[in-house]
C-alpha cells in the first residue's frame, strides 16, 4: 500500500487566488495514481496520496525564502 504525500505552496496557480482548488487537487491525486499503477503496478483502490500545503513564508530554496528567491531570478531575468 503505497503513501505518497504531495508538498505544495499555499498559493494559487493563477494571480488573486491564494490556494490549490479541489479540482487541481484532485488532478494531482489521479496523476501520482496513475504514475503508481503504471510504473509499480499498483493497484489504485491501495494508494494514498496525502497533499500538504505549505504556507509560503515557510518554504524556501537556494539558502532563500521563497519570495526573496523569486524576487532575485526575477532581476536576474532582466538583466
Amino acid at each position: 500500500m503505497p503513501i505518497v504525500t504531495v508538498q505544495v505552496t499555499r498559493e494559487g496557480s493563477v494571480p488573486g487566488r491564494n490556494s490549490v482548488t479541489a479540482e487541481e487537487k484532485a488532478a494531482i491525486i489521479k496523476g501520482v495514481s496513475e504514475v503508481l499503477l503504471n510504473v509499480l503496478n499498483k493497484p489504485l483502490e491501495s494508494t494514498y496520496v496525502v497533499i500538504e500545503e505549505v504556507d509560503l513564508d515557510n518554504w524556501g530554496w537556494g539558502g532563500l525564502p521563497t519570495v526573496q528567491y523569486r524576487q532575485r531570478r526575477a532581476a536576474e531575468a532582466k538583466s
